[in-house]
């Protein structure tokens, strides 16, 4: 049942979960990993199209979610559809880091025209964000002759050993699995919601200082010397750590510091690029500043797996074998990423810049309304609402922040939580304003029932 213009808003039919989402609910907890982290609500897909979702049962979902992000252009866009489906009729694998196909070097030579790298870039394939990451890891190792990274305390980069070493927005990813795999040190990242060492509210110069003394007063003069550091690893907007915006001056900061060291500069761009933020990359958002190494995924696929590494061509020379992948670079996944890049510069960020600000605008309307919103911050549709018990004192709810999503399901909305106390909107990028209006009227009554 897909929603026409008659019927915009979620259809709940049964309680949820419905008796069909139950069965396979149970079967999953009998034949799948428990490691996976998902919420308290129990969303079981059997259809998406545009920006809905209907589960087995016949109840329909406003997406808020995207998959994490990931459907940028809507579920099942048809003319994703389309490319993934001619591709699939040709061929579907042929390992391209043994042999060769046009898909690769047509997805390299866009990249070079779209990522925020100054000159020539080449490009690594792989098949997720953290593959991604670890690829750029090997590549400042291998191109620095260093081994020391600069991570963030929030941040995430992926959960493969090499990865995990940089992440840190959650104890539970980390529990179990003994030392770091890679020498990383972890500094405050520059949230001016809550000041690293206040917990306070504070602005963009004064936090901007704060970590940039950190680093270069404490850390460099301590524990990491600069010349043995291989990459600072930034995500321009937190994701998991809250959707969390870098103040411009701060990443300026940091490129000084990369230049002055010789220690590149690595943008994780998984959550935010694609247009999430409104721009191509939320890099495009500090005029002026290129990163050396960018790490692609989510978005750029439409929902296909693909992850991509794209670098200065002149660090992207490691020698033959150095690194590979037997499904990266994928003809399918390549197929879509093209036609999902097509689709954004033909309109879906511009879309998600102004449909974002509206976004944005209602949020802010329910700030000033509840007494739990703290904070509205973000870029285009990759926006946070951090709950709080109060005002006054700021203090995280993540319980009543879990109520109100929960609240959200149960009324047909899609939203999903982040950091301490967070909930992040991170719609497919075709959401429009009537959309949004339904949302937030969701989400005030859903607030409203949960305080």
């Amino acid at each position: 049942m897909i929603p026409t213009k008659e019927l915009q808003k979620p259809v709940i039919k049964t309680a949820l979960p419905g008796p069909k989402a139950q069965e396979i609910i149970d079967a999953d907890a009998r034949y799948v990993t428990p490691s996976y982290p998902r919420p308290d609500y129990k969303l079981v897909a059997e259809k998406g199209y545009g920006v809905w979702i209907e589960d087995p049962d016949g109840n329909i979902f406003l997406d808020c979610n995207a998959g994490v992000a990931v459907c940028s252009t809507g579920h099942c866009h048809p003319d994703v559809v389309k490319a993934i489906t001619d591709q699939a009729n040709e061929f579907l694998h042929l390992c391209g880091t043994d042999f060769y196909y046009r898909h690769m070097p047509e997805l390299g030579k866009k990249l070079d025209e779209i990522v925020p790298i100054d000159g020539p870039t080449r490009t690594h394939f792989a098949n997720s964000g953290a593959e991604a990451i670890e690829t750029a890891l090997k590549l400042a190792m291998y191109h620095t002759k260093r081994q020391k990274f600069i991570s963030f305390y929030g941040s995430f980069h992926g959960r493969t050993l090499g990865a995990l070493s940089l992440t840190s927005s959650k104890k539970a990813q980390r529990l179990g699995f003994g030392r770091q795999a890679l020498d990383v040190v972890h500094i405050p990242y520059p949230n001016k919601f809550r000041h690293f060492a206040t917990d306070a509210p504070s602005d963009e110069a004064t936090v901007t200082r704060d970590v940039i003394n950190w680093l270069e007063n404490r850390v460099f003069q301590t524990t990491t010397p600069p010349e043995e550091v291989a990459g600072i690893i930034l995500e321009v907007v937190q994701g998991e750590g809250g959707y969390v915006p870098a103040p411009t001056a701060f990443v300026k900061e940091l490129r000084r510091i990369c230049d002055q060291h010789g220690i590149m500069l690595i943008v994780d761009e998984v959550q935010s690029g694609m247009g999430r933020t409104g721009k191509m990359f939320a890099l495009d958002h500090h005029d002026g500043v290129k990163a050396d190494i960018v790490c692609m995924a989510k978005g750029i696929g439409s929902g296909m797996p693909i992850g991509v590494c794209t670098a200065k061509a002149d660090i992207m020379s490691w020698h033959k074998g150095a690194h590979a992948s037997t499904f990266g670079g994928n003809p399918v996944a390549i197929a879509a990423a093209m036609k999902t890049i097509e689709l954004l510069e033909g309109g879906l960020v511009a879309n998600s810049a102004e449909v974002g600000a509206y976004l944005e605008a209602g949020l802010n309307k329910l700030k000033d309304k509840y007494e739990c919103i703290g904070d509205v911050r973000g870029l285009g549709l990759m926006l946070g609402v951090e709950i709080v018990k109060d005002k006054t004192s700021l203090t995280p709810d993540p319980e009543l922040r879990d109520r109100i999503e929960m609240a959200c399901f149960n009324k047909g909305l899609i939203i999903l939580g982040c950091g301490t106390s967070t909930i992040r909107w991170s719609p497919p990028l075709i959401l429009t304003k009537e959309n949004v209006d339904v949302a937030l009227e969701i989400f005030d009554a859903a607030i409203s029932e949960s305080i």
